[in-house]
């Protein structure tokens, strides 16, 4: 999860956030290096007593900029596409949770399962216990199995919402009678802390996302038991 006085992205648990963070770099490095090279001609065209008379009108230095532009943007371009495409592709998922937005919390619903379902609320501060987080925490966790494909239904029940996950590399708006959907494979346990992305009232501050992701077995035992209770 982030931390205080954090300038990059949260620590990728999902091949998704992976690429996403590789794209991130990519693109950083041809912004650095189109920086670069745009601050040494205007030091140098500052600094130079020296004028080239052909410089304004030179058929080449017309064809480098056109070319070159179009070159950097199909390198930027050509990735983009590609995880673009990566996250829109939901193929065999193992399992389906339909998210609903409400004001101001989340319900989940295990559509695999015949009564597994429940609301999840915001721990209040002064309930919270020693380790955990002010305005991150919920009292009850959306759990996923580790390493299998979990496909999340999202929609609202009154406003507009958005279901995000940052460590996950999702992030889905929650729109009243609308049904989106996005997926994720947790790379590893953990516990991974979102929060409502979209201006939902007065409360939109005060429904987080809280995803924990265990292993196979575990996720069994805990339907198992969230079956029996219910």
């Amino acid at each position: 999860m982030a931390f205080p006085s954090q300038l990059g992205f949260q620590d990728a648990a999902s091949p998704v956030m992976e690429e996403l963070l590789h794209f991130h770099d990519h693109a950083m490095m041809i912004v650095f290096m189109i920086s670069t090279l745009v601050l040494y001609f205007i030091v140098a065209l500052v600094t130079s007593s020296l004028t080239n008379k052909y410089i304004l009108d030179s058929q080449e230095i017309e064809i480098i900029w056109t070319v070159l532009p179009a070159i950097i943007l199909i390198l930027i371009a050509l990735p983009s596409l590609r995880i673009l495409y990566l996250m829109d592709e939901i193929n065999d998922p193992h399992l389906t949770i339909k998210a609903m937005g409400h004001q101001w919390y989340w319900s989940y619903e295990y559509t695999d399962y015949d009564a597994l379902e429940f609301d999840s609320y915001m721990i209040p501060t002064q309930d919270l216990t020693p380790g955990q987080f002010r305005l991150l925490e919920a009292d009850h966790r959306m759990i996923a199995p580790v390493e299998s494909p979990v496909r999340v239904l999202v929609s609202g029940e009154d406003v507009l919402h958005s279901w995000a996950v940052p460590s996950l590399g999702v992030k889905m708006d929650a729109v009243p009678g609308r049904l989106n959907q996005t997926a994720f494979i947790a790379s590893r346990p953990g516990v991974f802390y979102g929060q409502c992305s979209e201006i939902c009232g007065a409360n939109h501050s005060f429904m987080p996302v809280v995803v924990e992701a265990v292993p196979l077995q575990d996720f069994e035992a805990w339907s198992t038991l969230m079956i029996q209770d219910a």
